[in-house]
């Protein structure tokens, strides 16, 4: 696959939030809610940050050696994983919930940031060693996000009457019976046979969604050395028993979060997250309900489960497995089991962490740099030569389809339609009979001024008619547009937003991962376009 890739700034594509362009540009508007600059300084501050906080290296090697056990993975991730016994290795970290089939392609795109990060680094910072790794959200429970893909815009879901967290689902017939479905659209593209193999090898019927995600990833980047966590994991978990104690007990985060909450409204951004009063689930099986307490006795909702206080710190001691951190709390487990000092997400995932710097310093917890994952938007050969044909660049096609138009119609009319000199003669005339109207009578001139209005607002819905007739006469033009905006921007939104890995990989095989891996950027933060050639 070859490629020629061109980058523009976030802003110019009008699909990001407010908060996030702002972030990206680092507005001091903002800086209260962040600890570091995305630069290699701020880099360098979180290590130095991150060197005074124990993290028990030794059990999460321990837990990752037990997770690849029997796995077939690549030497550099083996590496990878013994050098976080060091205390000069330091984690660059990204993480995404469990998407059937990897989901939207961002899943991928963020995996791919975090392993050039590391490289980068890896380069300019010698002195230290950076792993990539992707923590798998496997607890999350919202099905509906997560139970369906696009394959070059055909919508596939998974009907399942599974519930709790779906990391922990199986996988089933109805499953296995979207990838013979994808097979059916995918199979006429060169590489379609090969993506739906290793599926198949691992979306295999009885297997948990996490297992067969980790498969999945761990194939297609073992050979630049990723780590993959499931942090579904008791061990793992143990580590947060006094946190997770505090907020059944003491309710900390909540108030906290509130405050950052207000803090970050009154300087007019819009939130993504809002804490809960004990912000913990209650994980065991395919059960992951909320915990909430009342009068000294908590319950899990939609169940008939009860504990006194004693009793569920109890069970907090016992079984840490049972219990699951919401989006205030996730964070904070990450950053308590792994050495990190790089935290790559999407624009929602920036805009919650945002919230989350005070909780951090309560929990004194280091607080890594928040990197806005890499985006991209992939132009097939196909596509770029009809964008070409149009007399567009590639920068001009995240303007609207009404914008479009309008360019192109005015580029290529046959009839002047600016009536800019007529309205400046016809105001020009009007303000002579103000004067001579005004000369006779001072009551005129009202009226004079009421009749060149009505006279300019005609003239410029003449103009706009004038536009729209024109247009009819580009309706192949029109369609044209349709077509390109219909598969760069599904639903008037960004493609890495709905498509899936499956069709890109399809088309061009490992080689599009490989391209993603070269044009992906470390620190930049832009926005990059890659034209198939």
């Amino acid at each position: 696959m070859h490629c020629i890739p061109s980058r523009l700034p976030y802003r110019q594509t009008n699909q990001f939030s407010k908060i996030v362009l702002d972030y990206v540009v680092q507005l001091p508007a903002l800086k209260p809610f962040f600890e570091h600059q995305v630069s290699v300084s701020g880099i360098r501050n979180a290590i130095e940050e991150r060197k005074q906080f124990k993290t028990n290296r030794a059990l999460l090697v321990a837990e990752l050696e037990k997770q690849y056990a029997g796995i077939e993975t690549s030497e550099k991730t083996l590496n990878n994983i013994h050098a976080l016994m060091s205390e000069d290795t330091f984690t660059i970290t990204t993480a995404h919930q469990n998407n059937i089939f990897t989901g939207p392609l961002y899943f991928i795109y963020k995996i791919l940031h975090a392993i050039k990060l590391a490289d980068h680094l890896n380069t300019i910072i010698p002195e230290h060693k950076f792993v990539p790794l992707f923590y798998i959200g496997s607890e999350d429970a919202d099905l509906e996000e997560l139970n369906h893909i696009s394959v070059d815009g055909k919508k596939m879901v998974w009907e399942t009457s599974q519930s709790g967290a779906v990391g922990r689902m199986n996988i089933d017939k109805k499953m296995t019976a979207l990838i013979d479905e994808m097979h059916g659209q995918l199979a006429v593209l060169p590489h379609g046979d090969e993506i739906i193999s290793l599926l198949r090898k691992c979306y295999r019927e009885g297997e948990t969604i996490q297992n067969a995600t980790f498969y999945f990833v761990n194939y297609l980047f073992k050979e630049y050395g990723l780590i993959v966590l499931l942090p579904d994991n008791t061990s793992l978990k143990r580590e947060m028993k006094k946190i997770f104690e505090d907020d059944l007990v003491n309710r900390g985060a909540a108030a906290i979060v509130e405050k950052s909450t207000e803090k970050i409204t009154e300087a007019g951004y819009k939130v993504q997250a809002h804490p809960r009063d004990i912000n913990l689930f209650y994980l065991k099986d395919d059960l992951r309900e909320r915990i909430v307490e009342k009068d000294g006795v908590y319950t899990v909702l939609n169940t008939d489960l009860k504990y006194s206080r004693d009793e569920i710190l109890e069970l907090l001691d016992t079984h840490p497995e049972y219990f699951s951190p919401n989006v205030i709390l996730r964070g904070l487990y990450q950053e308590t089991i792994l050495p990190n000092i790089a935290f790559i997400g999407g624009g929602g995932e920036t805009a919650y962490w945002l919230q989350l710097k005070d909780l951090f310093e309560y929990y004194q917890t280091p607080f890594p740099v928040l990197v806005l994952r890499n985006s991209f938007l992939m132009v097939t050969s196909k596509e770029a030569a009809k964008i070409a044909k149009l007399g567009l660049g590639i920068d001009e096609i995240f303007n609207s389809e009404h914008e479009l138009m309008n360019r192109i119609v005015k580029r290529e009319r046959e009839h002047d339609l600016n009536l800019q000199n007529q309205l400046e003669s016809i105001s020009a005339l009007y303000e002579q009979l103000q004067k001579k109207a005004s000369a006779i009578d001072k009551t005129l001139d009202k009226h004079v001024s009421a009749l060149k209005e009505k006279a300019m607002h005609k003239i410029v819905e003449l103009e706009k008619k004038m536009l729209r007739a024109e247009k009819r006469k580009f309706q192949a033009h029109q369609n044209q547009i349709q077509s390109i905006r219909n598969h760069l921007f599904p639903g008037d939104g960004l493609q890495e937003r709905k498509e899936n890995l499956s069709y890109f990989y399809a088309l061009w095989g490992c080689d599009f991962i490989k391209a993603l891996y070269n044009h992906s950027l470390a620190l930049e933060q832009e926005f990059v376009v890659l034209c198939e050639v």
